[in-house]
């Protein structure tokens, strides 16, 4: 996973913004349970919330293994990600001077569905525990009809403004 600038990012024109801290970015990841994963097929760009969870190295989610989202990662797996706290506005006396606040996280990387049951049930306890510290089992069945999609990072930048 690296920060350096590979297509399709530029230079952050804005640099008093950037986040380069490895861990500032871990806490935004860590702040919300919600990212928003966006695809790519035959150039048109298809985007969808999904939970998540972050294990430092890789992104976690899950999904049917039938529908949309799945379909797309089947012929692309190149993915771009975003995950954005603390959002609010910036008010100022000129209309055109409003300002977003807010901390974000875009990556990209390749999505690859996780065979291996053992990284299996650890994403989903990672996501789980998003939500809940209680623990559960997981019948085979439901295993068995839940894809987990590991995302290996490329490239992660971190932004943020009115902090």
């Amino acid at each position: 996973m690296s920060n350096t600038a590979t297509p399709p990012f530029g230079a952050m024109r804005r640099k008093e913004r950037e986040i380069t801290s490895r861990e500032e970015i871990g806490e935004i990841l860590g702040a919300s349970s919600v990212m928003n994963l966006a695809l790519c097929d035959n150039n048109v760009p298809f985007l969808v919330p999904v939970f998540f969870a972050f294990d430092g190295a890789a992104i976690y989610f899950h999904s049917a293994y039938a529908g949309t989202k799945m379909d797309i990662l089947g012929r692309n797996n190149r993915v771009c990600f975003e995950v954005s706290v603390d959002q609010g506005v910036i008010e100022s006396d000129a209309a055109c001077d409003f300002e977003a606040r807010h901390r974000t996280v875009i990556g990209f990387g390749k999505a690859v569905i996780v065979e291996e049951m053992t990284e299996k049930v650890k994403a989903l306890d990672l996501i789980v525990a998003r939500f809940t510290n209680r623990k559960f089992p997981y019948p085979q069945a439901s295993l068995d009809n839940t894809a987990v999609i590991r995302i290996e990072i490329d490239s992660i930048k971190g932004k943020k403004h009115g902090f």
